[in-house]
């Protein structure tokens, strides 16, 4: 027998975290992993109307990659699924894809190319995802610092992407 997509069990204004605390549905936690889910989507339409394979690739890889983080936020005392090694290829995507273009000498204005605006909007929904996560830890409650770095570096790594997609 198949289980039903609705459990009704956030019908009163709580949801479970993944460790299977309930907290508020308009909890700044729900709001940081709920932001990321966001972010997550629009990389799939992002990655949709890419028009270079290897970037379609990196995006994927990125959007696995949001599950763990969403974990990661949406768990009380569990050792992160993110690591420095997740940073550390954003950080090699970046230099990977900046190496191959000229240097920036202008501003950019996302909308010449449908691909690398929507990569833009994936940059500023992921700022707005980091200022969630910060507004958790402004809030006395526990964040790895490494979620933090990650979601910084990502905002960085969709920039480059979107040059990229655009650029090359």
């Amino acid at each position: 027998m198949a289980s039903n997509v609705y459990t009704k069990t956030g019908d009163k204004g709580s949801t479970s975290l993944y460790t299977g605390e309930r907290v508020r549905k308009s909890s700044l936690r729900v709001d940081a992993y709920g932001t990321i889910d966001e972010l997550q989507s629009c990389l799939g339409v992002a990655r949709a109307f890419s028009e270079h394979e290897d970037i379609q690739q990196v995006i994927y890889n990125i959007e696995k990659t949001l599950w763990l983080l969403m974990a990661d936020i949406a768990s009380m005392g569990k050792e992160p699924n993110i690591t420095e090694d997740n940073i550390t290829e954003l950080e090699h995507i970046i230099d990977s894809y900046e190496a191959k273009m000229e240097p920036l000498t202008k501003f950019i204005v996302p909308g010449d190319k449908k691909s690398s605006a929507l990569l833009h909007q994936c940059r500023t929904v992921t700022r707005r995802a980091e200022r969630a996560l910060w507004r958790v830890v402004d809030n006395d409650e526990p964040v790895h610092a490494v979620d933090i770095r990650y979601l910084n570096r990502l905002s960085d790594c969709c920039y480059m992407l979107a040059r990229a997609e655009f650029e090359l």
